[in-house]
């Protein structure tokens, strides 16, 4: 199955695909900071440098990034988690990155990535920041590659 826009609202990058593994065994991946390099599409994931050993709301972690071919770190922090169905955290530039997990069999889980940058600032500059870096482009093409990875790696 082909990867799938999903309209989730204005200033929201979201797309879905279908994997073949349990709804539990895609969450552990995405909840566990340490792992998101084996995630990301987009190439720009390095290592963590700092997880605390559950994230729940509130938990920090920073992570060693790449883009355009220069280093940086950033520390997210968790915003939402519910086991097994979803986790988010906000980046420190104000937007989020959601993963949701919906079981359609013991075997089969429906993955959403959602970038959301609709509250990421208060003023209009600072959200269209986004637009015009060609972040949204950007990472509507990273999550459409991470989307793909992943369900690739459950392929039969």
């Amino acid at each position: 199955m082909n990867v799938m826009v999903v309209e989730a609202g204005p200033r929201r990058v979201s797309r879905s695909v279908d994997v073949a593994a349990s709804a539990a065994e895609l969450f552990a991946m995405a909840a566990d900071p340490t792992r998101h390099r084996e995630l990301d599409g987009s190439g720009t994931v390095r290592d963590n440098v700092k997880t605390p050993a559950n994230l729940v709301v509130g938990s920090k972690f920073s992570t060693n990034m790449r883009m355009f071919g220069v280093p940086y770190r950033i520390t997210s922090t968790v915003t939402a988690v519910k086991p097994n169905e979803m986790v988010e955290w906000r980046h420190p530039a104000g937007h989020r990155w959601r993963w949701e997990f919906e079981s359609l069999s013991p075997t089969l889980t429906r993955v959403t990535e959602t970038f959301d940058y609709h509250n990421a600032g208060t003023l209009k500059n600072k959200l269209r920041y986004y637009e015009r870096l060609g972040a949204v482009t950007a990472n509507a093409a990273g999550i459409e590659a991470t989307l793909a990875k992943l369900r690739d790696r459950y392929a039969g």
